[in-house]
């Protein structure tokens, strides 16, 4: 454990420590704060029942936009920078496990993108105080938001790993990341209206943006759960694959 969590200080400080993580960090707000701002402007012009994490989270563009661009930024450098500056070989040789180094890159990453949401939370939980209207933000909406973050960008994220750990070059990983995960978010389009077809019910369970219309509602499926926490560990695994096969090159 002691070496995990070593890796994964190296990880977190890795990005603290670079311009890319602060832009991560800048662009997430920036189009977070328009985002937000679009809402403030529709609830002053218009009376809507539904509440804001609702609103931003599942009827929004700006979250999926947020998240498809930033998670390949994030995770490009996981693997990728370290085969590029040679000291991915270092690394190797070390008394570590191939899991140890995976895992441990993968927690880095997660934990630097659900920090980079982190202000945003603090907005909405300022903006329902200033607006005295508790029903805007609903806690168990809330957590059902915090949930779907935490769910849906561990997917995105297990994508950029398995991406990066395919090249040297950070551009292709994030290129490569960027495809996977615009792929699995376009299925959430493909749904059928049937909804006795099993083809139908198969999208639908496939869907993302269905996923997380039920977290901002307060739903966490467990489907939902299961599903997220199948893709991650299947891309975790292939990662491992990846590096196992270099490594015993």
């Amino acid at each position: 454990m002691g070496v995990f969590l070593t890796l994964v200080r190296r990880e977190l400080g890795a990005a603290f420590n670079s311009l890319i993580g602060y832009v991560v960090v800048a662009i997430t707000q920036l189009l977070a704060g328009f985002g937000l701002m679009g809402i403030v402007q529709r609830l002053n012009s218009d009376r809507t029942p539904s509440p804001i994490p609702e609103i931003f989270f599942a009827d929004g563009i700006v979250f999926w936009l947020i998240l498809i661009l930033t998670t390949p930024v994030i995770t490009m450098r996981t693997f990728a920078s370290e085969r590029a500056l040679g000291t991915y070989e270092a690394l190797m040789t070390t008394p570590v496990g191939e899991w140890q180094v995976v895992l441990a890159k993968y927690a880095g990453a997660l934990v630097f993108f659900l920090l980079s949401w982190a202000p945003l939370v603090g907005v909405l939980v300022l903006l329902r105080q200033l607006t005295q209207q508790p029903q805007l933000l609903d806690p168990w909406g809330m957590c059902g938001v915090l949930t779907g973050i935490a769910c849906i960008g561990s997917t995105f994220l297990s994508i950029g790993v398995f991406a990066s750990s395919l090249t040297r070059s950070q551009i292709i990983a994030a290129m490569t990341s960027l495809l996977l995960g615009i792929g699995l978010w376009t299925l959430s389009f493909s749904q059928t209206d049937t909804t006795g077809d099993r083809l139908g019910r198969l999208m639908d369970h496939l869907s993302v943006t269905r996923h997380m219309q039920d977290f901002a509602r307060g739903v966490v499926d467990g489907r939902a759960l299961v599903f997220h926490f199948s893709v991650s560990l299947f891309f975790l695994f292939l990662t491992q694959r990846v590096i196992e096969m270099r490594r015993w090159r």
